[in-house]
């Protein structure tokens, strides 16, 4: 199958030649290569060749279309969300318009707990249908690789529940799909004041049983006051690594609370939140593989300050952005607000913010070298918009939906 886009009027972050970046740091962000008059041959899902339309050479395609007037750019790359969910939480969401904090609503056994009530009484094919239903729509608004989380089982089979859905989707080949294992979510209410029997638990019996059926990419944990400790989240990586679970940490949404660091020391993929951040955690992530992944709409949704990413891309870090797709903190998976919130809340150029939802975000789940750039030999997996003066214009119509098609 031969798909030819012509008339392009920009076809955005593009790589010609043989060298390929894995990620884009710092001053770099705010530069995204593009032609102008383009054209894009795919073939069988690959990106086959690309260039001006000046250059095109006879080309015989079975669908051929015209891009006059449009902009076509990778598909997003959505690093971090917890899309498998049983049902959502508004009340909580009308509980802090009346003046109750995220955590007073933890304490009173809403939040996480609240998701794993709900998540344990749903069954599995429900479940996945619902879920399913979810990843379609933010694959219809551009999303072309996405990252799930587990987490909201809390238990043996309710977490084995989640990651069984989970690769599912994953089988479905609609998009990739990375799973992350996220048992250390928040303790359970029954070892509430036995947080060790909760460790134990995840290490000796969830753990084996994830690895036997190689339910999970990535581990996680929530590295946090009132949630997981540092030394906690240390023991909790390490035992993943035993498994070849590569670490992924929750860190610093609430206080700064050394989840950088210990993300950093394990080598994690990524270290994801970032509300509180000060200069230790900006030397950690220096000279690190660890990847800054930003999650704005949750700060959006929970009436919290924002992440620092003038602070971060200014020390020369490659920052990503993701949705944090959730029921409690961040009920959308839409990754066009999160591109409009990115500029307008967190001071970044639309360059900047695209490049944090493509090639960073692609490296935030271990796929720079197959998504994230226009390139030759990589997925064709793009995003085509309607009519549009400009790439400012993107981020700048928030609210609009000028997505016209999605080629995944």
């Amino acid at each position: 199958m031969h798909i030819l886009i012509k008339n392009i009027k920009t076809l955005l972050q593009t790589e010609e030649g043989s060298e390929r970046k894995s990620r884009v740091y710092g001053k770099e962000m705010a530069h995204l290569p593009g032609i102008n008059n383009a054209w894009l041959l795919a073939e069988n899902g690959i990106i086959k060749d690309f260039g001006s339309m000046k250059d095109i050479p006879e080309i015989r395609a079975d669908e051929v279309m015209d891009a006059t007037g449009k902009l076509v750019l990778p598909s997003w790359c959505d690093s971090h969300t917890h899309l498998v969910f049983a049902a959502p939480r508004e009340q909580e969401f009308v509980d802090r318009i009346n003046g109750l904090t995220y955590a007073e609503i933890a304490a009173r056994g809403g939040g996480i707990l609240n998701s794993a009530g709900k998540l344990n009484e749903t069954d599995e094919s429900k479940l996945y249908d619902d879920s399913l239903e979810r990843l379609h729509a933010v694959v219809a608004q551009g999303t072309g690789a996405i990252e799930i989380k587990s987490g909201y089982g809390l238990c043996l089979e309710g977490e084995l529940k989640m990651l069984r859905v989970i690769r599912k989707m994953k089988e479905q080949n609609i998009i990739p799909v990375k799973a992350s294992f996220l048992a250390a979510h928040a303790f359970p209410p029954e070892y509430k004041e036995n947080h060790e029997g909760y460790i134990n638990l995840i290490i000796n019996e969830m753990l084996p049983r994830v690895a036997d059926e190689g339910l999970a990419d990535y581990m996680d944990a929530f590295c946090e006051q009132g949630f997981f400790s540092v030394d906690e989240t240390a023991r909790l990586l390490e035992a993943g690594l035993k498994y070849n679970l590569k670490p992924k940490i929750h860190a610093n949404q609430l206080h700064r609370s050394g989840g950088v660091q210990v993300g950093v020391k394990y080598n994690a993929i990524s270290v994801d939140h970032l509300e509180s951040m000060g200069e230790e955690e900006i030397e950690a992530l220096r000279g690190s593989n660890t990847i800054p992944t930003l999650l704005p709409g949750a700060a959006f949704f929970l009436n919290m300050h924002y992440q620092p990413a003038r602070l971060l891309i200014d020390a020369g870090l490659p920052v990503a952005l993701a949705t944090d797709y959730n029921p409690g903190s961040c009920p959308s998976g839409n990754m066009n607000f999160l591109l409009s919130l990115a500029c307008t809340q967190l001071r970044m150029t639309p360059e900047e913010a695209i490049n944090a939802q493509t090639i960073n975000g692609a490296a935030a789940m271990e796929m720079e070298h197959e998504m994230g750039t226009i390139a030759i030999g990589k997925k064709a997996s793009l995003i085509i918009t309607k009519p549009v003066s400009s790439l400012a214009y993107l981020p700048y119509s928030f609210g609009e939906n000028w997505v016209e098609r999605v080629i995944v």
